[in-house]
């Protein structure tokens, strides 16, 4: 049995404090929850806050060797085998030394051999991946440390795997539904670079030597190639050009650092693709919560892990003020609901479970179907992009076939009358 010290809050909305005695951090939530309390903050033993009692890891920005990248995809695999490792049986150590030696990648090797080396000597497994904050996210090494106090690491590390695969299944699948039209729109737009550059301009000069009076369209189309011609073969030109890639590269930056939040903003106005990104991170917040719940995670430290896991500020910003909310004494769905961000079934499913004492298990039920309604909005909106895209490039390269011909066509005219 070991000693937890609790804040909650009780029926009444008072906040209370004491010390009760349970087998792990899971067993005293339940005890608690079913004594009317709503657990804000649990600490095992005599630890005080700030000294390892919080599941929210104290980043350490060291980074890994550069030029020996490990992705997530690297992530993934070594989660499922270490998942499968712990359920045949295997000590955690040697489950990662099997591990280590079935890798190919120079920095996966290098990776778990410091952690290999850390868990030997006496650290916990959590706390030498937190020395590893690029290849570990906050989400990961919570989780992790979650299975090492409960004694469920087999199955928190299941958990991780299902969350990660999922992650990724949604990574692979918006990458190829989006391969195919930024392969007609390079293919297009190439094209007509090189037509209104090179081509149309010995078709034009044909035109205008007449000296008639050209139509609007014309007109339009030889400005343009004018202008395409200075851009692409003039020193002026490129460095315009130059200009116009420096500020994309400033925007990129700006919409990841200081504009993040107005970007995300927009996103979720665009028609279709703000629907898609929204069932996303809502699908993603109910697995992550639910599977941190499961693990025993007190609500408030896994809101607050649970925020950065949704891909997008606004919704982030939004689950700090239901955090905050949750902390004064108010229920989760609550704020949910006032938020406005958030679909009504996942606010009903949340208030279900939060009074059936049955949190974890409807969020993770729930999860399942957010995520397949976010692959049935993601393939509707990539049937709709490329049909979109190739519009687009008709309607242009239409136009250059009309602007070219109008002229020629007027001309003939003319001269039959």
């Amino acid at each position: 049995m070991s000693k937890f010290s609790y804040k909650a809050v009780n029926k009444s909305g008072e906040h209370i404090t004491g010390t009760l005695e349970a087998v792990d951090r899971k067993s005293a939530v339940s005890v608690l929850t079913g004594q009317g309390h709503f657990v804000t903050e649990l600490m095992e033993g005599s630890k005080a806050k700030g000294e390892g009692g919080s599941l929210i890891p104290s980043i350490d920005f060291s980074q890994f060797k550069p030029g020996k990248r490990v992705s997530t995809k690297d992530i993934l695999a070594m989660t499922t085998q270490l998942s499968t490792a712990l359920k045949a049986g295997l000590p955690l150590i040697n489950g990662l030394e099997l591990i280590q030696q079935q890798q190919t990648k120079i920095g996966m090797k290098e990776m778990l051999t410091d952690l290999i080396s850390q868990v030997s000597s006496g650290q916990s497994l959590s706390d030498a991946m937190e020395k590893h904050p690029k290849i570990f996210s906050p989400l990961y090494i919570s989780m992790i440390r979650v299975g090492e106090t409960g004694g469920i690491l087999e199955q928190t590390t299941e958990q991780l795997a299902s969350i990660l695969n999922r992650d990724d299944k949604v990574k692979t699948n918006m990458k190829n539904a989006s391969a195919y039209p930024i392969f007609v729109l390079v293919i297009g737009m190439t094209a007509v670079t090189i037509i209104i550059t090179w081509i149309l301009p010995k078709i034009l000069d044909t035109i205008t030597s007449t000296g008639a009076a050209l139509p609007l369209p014309t007109r339009i189309l030889i400005a343009a190639s004018d202008f395409a011609k200075i851009a692409f073969t003039t020193a002026p030109g490129l460095g315009v050009i130059a200009c116009i890639i420096a500020g994309f590269l400033y925007f990129k930056n700006w919409t990841r650092t200081k504009g993040r939040l107005q970007w995300d903003s927009f996103k979720l106005k665009i028609p279709i693709l703000g629907n898609v990104l929204r069932t996303i991170a809502v699908g993603r917040f109910a697995r992550t919560l639910g599977s941190l719940t499961r693990g025993g995670v007190i609500i408030l430290e896994a809101l607050a892990v649970v925020r950065d896991t949704l891909g997008n500020e606004l919704l982030g910003q939004e689950i700090d003020i239901v955090a905050e909310k949750v902390k004064r004494g108010e229920s989760l769905a609550e704020p949910l609901s006032v938020s406005g961000y958030f679909p009504p079934l996942l606010v009903q499913i949340t208030a279900i479970g939060e009074e059936t004492g049955k949190l974890d298990e409807m969020l993770l039920n729930a999860a399942e179907t957010f995520d397949a309604e976010a692959d049935s909005a993601l393939n509707k909106f990539m049937a709709i992009f490329p049909a979109l895209l190739i519009l687009v490039l008709a309607v242009i390269i239409g136009f250059i076939i009309i602007a070219t011909l109008l002229p020629i066509v007027t001309m003939q005219l003319s001269g039959g009358m």
